[in-house]
């Protein structure tokens, strides 16, 4: 390659802008902001005023400040005890601003976002449930599938068309 040639890639990708590479970061939505964006995956940003532990193991993120009643508090975070292991202490970010990523979901008339991992808070995705209706009836220990897919069951051992034992006489001509 000749030398002029090399000098204009090499001046390209100096000049060229580094921003315009690298992938932009999601911007987060404020928590005041948070029932605008009902069952969609957003990152939320909130300042946590306190941590909130009720008796069944239940935690919640106070995202409101002390002075708001508890009616005019429109999101909360809540980690169920279930999670407790995934998602570790939740102390350390009392007085603490968070971005926190998660579906925000309408529960009794305010906005609620679920923290069920820990990655999480760094923009990882949430802990997977599996539906249990489409899990119903299913145990580990059977040789079947829950639910009968017709692309798992043998071919041709039943089929009366294309059977090789099955062949008719052609007439004689």
């Amino acid at each position: 390659m000749p030398l002029p040639k090399i000098l204009a890639v090499l001046a390209f990708a100096a000049l060229s802008p580094l921003p315009a590479v690298a992938a932009k970061p999601i911007p987060c939505v404020p928590a005041d902001e948070a029932s605008t964006v009902l069952n969609k995956d957003v990152c939320i940003s909130a300042h946590v005023y306190d941590v909130v532990q009720l008796p069944d193991g239940t935690r919640f993120l106070d995202t409101c400040s002390p002075q708001t009643p508890d009616e005019s508090c429109h999101f909360t975070i809540v980690s169920l005890w279930q999670d407790h292991s995934d998602v570790g202490e939740l102390t350390r970010y009392r007085d603490a601003d968070v971005r926190i990523r998660g579906i925000v979901r309408p529960v009794r008339g305010r906005a609620e976002l679920e923290l069920s991992h820990a990655r999480q808070f760094t923009g990882g995705p949430p802990r997977f449930r599996p539906n249990p209706r489409l899990a119903r009836g299913f145990s580990a220990d059977q040789d079947r599938p829950p639910i009968p897919d017709p692309n798992l069951r043998p071919q041709g051992g039943a089929r009366s068309f294309m059977n090789s034992r099955v062949q008719e006489t052609r007439p004689a001509k």
